[in-house]
């Protein structure tokens, strides 16, 4: 197994997936980064047997074809996927959502900070936590 540190970025908006991209970047070379644009892509990608599971997965609500809590959805019922780690890093602070990724088994909800400098602290903060200071049960 590599030692690296997966991470599979679900995002369709340009500048918030440059944004996220840049930050996590700054985590080191170990960090391998897959880009999924929409909800769809994101579930193929996952379906993908030849390649390794992301060790964190970050997840927007708002995607075009498939939104991200049938996204959430999908990836607990599957299970190849259902112990991914899972933060939901998204724009909306509606109640309903919150409560429905965590019904889904979030492993976190995430508001996206407006601010740039502050943007990719989150990030990189988030970055630390799930993929050097969290422990995960053997073989995930």
């Amino acid at each position: 197994m590599s030692d690296a540190f997966r991470i599979l970025l679900i995002e369709d908006n340009p500048d918030d997936e440059q944004l996220t991209v840049r930050a996590l970047r700054k985590l080191g070379p170990r960090v391998e980064l897959d880009v999924a644009r929409d909800g769809q892509e994101a579930l193929d990608f996952l379906a993908q047997t030849d390649r390794p599971l992301p060790n964190l997965v970050l997840l927007d609500l708002k995607l075009p074809k498939i939104n991200g809590l049938e996204v959430l959805q999908r990836i607990r019922q599957n299970p190849r996927t259902a112990y991914l780690l899972v933060v939901v890093l998204t724009s909306s602070d509606e109640p309903s959502d919150v409560r429905t990724s965590y019904q889904r088994y979030a492993n976190s909800y995430i508001r996206k900070p407006v601010a740039y400098e502050e943007f990719g602290e989150m990030v990189n903060q988030l970055g630390l936590y799930w993929l050097q200071k969290n422990i995960v049960p053997p073989g995930q």
